[in-house]
């Protein structure tokens, strides 16, 4: 597969991560969605839903994960890719690294808590026993923008 087709195939799959983000936003909460694909298929998917479950660990990440391992009736999700619209943050990298996840494919770049390049490099660290690949910046424009239309929308609420 040349490099124009894989990054053709990982807009392919962000676009279904989107449509998890989006039904995030539109209930309420932090527009990240993430989807896990193994073998051609979706195997899990999620968003966040940390307001509607009153649960802080109740992230896109590890709601797809949880999904995944649940459809694989596996606790490891090797040769499986998480693709999410924003870089992990320090738990789900680990939940990532835990599940022994291939690849992590995502989109936006998290300045505040990114676990997966910006401020820390979770599942590339060698001092870890398992390394997963990661590809950074897919559809990050579309991931991006609806993180920002979230968040203005939030608080021209609070300023009214």
């Amino acid at each position: 597969m040349s490099l124009n087709q894989l990054m053709e195939e990982h807009t392919k799959w962000m676009k279904y991560a989107l449509r998890e983000a989006e039904r995030a936003m539109e209930e309420g909460e932090v527009p990240v969605g993430a989807i896990v694909v193994k073998n051609g298929q979706i195997i899990g998917r999620g968003h966040n839903q940390v307001e509607r479950l009153s649960d802080a660990t109740a992230h896109a990440e590890i709601i797809a994960i949880t999904a995944a391992c649940h459809t694989l009736e596996s606790k490891w999700l090797e040769d499986a890719t998480l693709y999410v619209t924003l870089e992990p943050c320090p738990m789900c990298a680990g939940a990532i690294w835990l599940a022994r996840l291939k690849c992590v494919v995502y989109g936006a770049f998290d300045e505040k808590a990114g676990a997966a390049s910006t401020l820390y490099n979770i599942p590339q660290d060698p001092r870890l026993n398992h390394y997963v690949d990661l590809i950074s910046g897919v559809e990050e424009e579309r991931c991006s923008a609806i993180l920002r239309s979230f968040f203005s929308s939030k608080r021209a609420k609070n300023e009214s």
